[in-house]
């Protein structure tokens, strides 16, 4: 048995699946404006780019830029860019199809909201913020999430020569601070939305602990293992009935301790989806 055939005799033992997913899997889609200057980048961010060099959006993040106005600027443009570019491989049709309708979640430390764009909202934990909302940078008096969508429409239009006026950079209704994202930082905001994405994993655990459980890791990688690779290793640890797979063409690792219990797949991503799927889809048709 090969490991694609292996990966789909655990996908149909399984009672049900918990997917953890990080950037590995929106690389995977083709979403390659992230960490590079790839065409897509290059076709929204070509100003910023020649001016700053950075590559990708996860680097213009952090760039300094020259003012305020001209971070918004870049930031309006990014929040465009995640929100309406699709995924240029259908990675995530292909995890639809493989797990089709067996019990699922989907904890993901991606902030591109792309989950929730193929699977129910209540089946998805973004448990490191989401690019769908905006929060107070000063969050000492004012916890509440102001909506992406709505900054973008009202401001992007009114974005002149690559720079937002300095009157309409976004603040918080209630103590007047900057709005930043709902994203992982230093002003990160662990409130009420926070502690619901927890509590919809903690819920599909609980309904499902006495179950034959697959967890299946997809990208996460080694910068921010304590999120969902280290949690997955635990439990299938301590839930005997349960199994790890974990894809990821960089590194595919597992704890010697759950070595017997783990698949590891060293390839890429959309590939490997792409594979079990059709396989899934061949045997039904049989």
């Amino acid at each position: 048995m090969n490991k694609t055939d292996e990966l789909v005799a655990q996908v149909k033992k399984a009672d049900a699946i918990i997917v953890g997913a990080g950037s590995g899997m929106s690389n995977a889609a083709g979403m390659n404006f992230w960490y590079s200057a790839s065409p897509l980048f290059m076709k929204h961010m070509k100003y910023f780019h020649d001016k700053y060099h950075f590559n990708g959006i996860f680097n213009g993040f952090y760039n300094k830029f020259d003012s305020k106005e001209e971070h918004w600027a870049f930031m309006l443009e990014a929040i465009k860019m995640i929100s309406t570019i699709p995924p240029q491989k259908p990675t995530y049709e292909y995890l639809k199809s493989l797990i089709k309708n067996k019990p699922a979640h989907f904890v993901t430390t991606n902030q591109d909201t792309l989950f929730k764009k193929f699977f129910s909202n209540d089946q998805v934990s973004e448990i490191q913020g989401s690019w769908d909302y905006y929060q107070a940078s000063d969050t000492t008096t004012d916890q509440k999430l102001y909506d992406t969508k709505t900054l973008v429409e009202k401001l992007l239009p009114q974005v002149k020569d690559h720079r937002l006026p300095t009157n309409l950079i976004p603040r918080s209704d209630i103590n007047d601070s900057e709005l930043i994202p709902w994203a992982r930082g230093p002003e990160f905001l662990e409130g009420k939305k926070y502690y619901e994405e927890h509590q919809k994993w903690n819920n599909f655990m609980s309904n499902h602990r006495d179950e034959k459980i697959l967890f299946l890791e997809l990208g996460v990688g080694r910068m921010t293992p304590m999120f969902i690779q280290e949690p997955f290793w635990e439990m299938t640890k301590y839930l005997k009935n349960s199994f790890y797979i974990n894809v990821n063409p960089k590194n595919a690792l597992t704890n010697p301790i759950i070595k017997d219990r783990s698949l590891l797949i060293s390839d890429d991503i959309n590939t490997v989806l792409k594979e079990a799927s059709e396989k899934i889809k061949g045997e039904n048709n049989d």
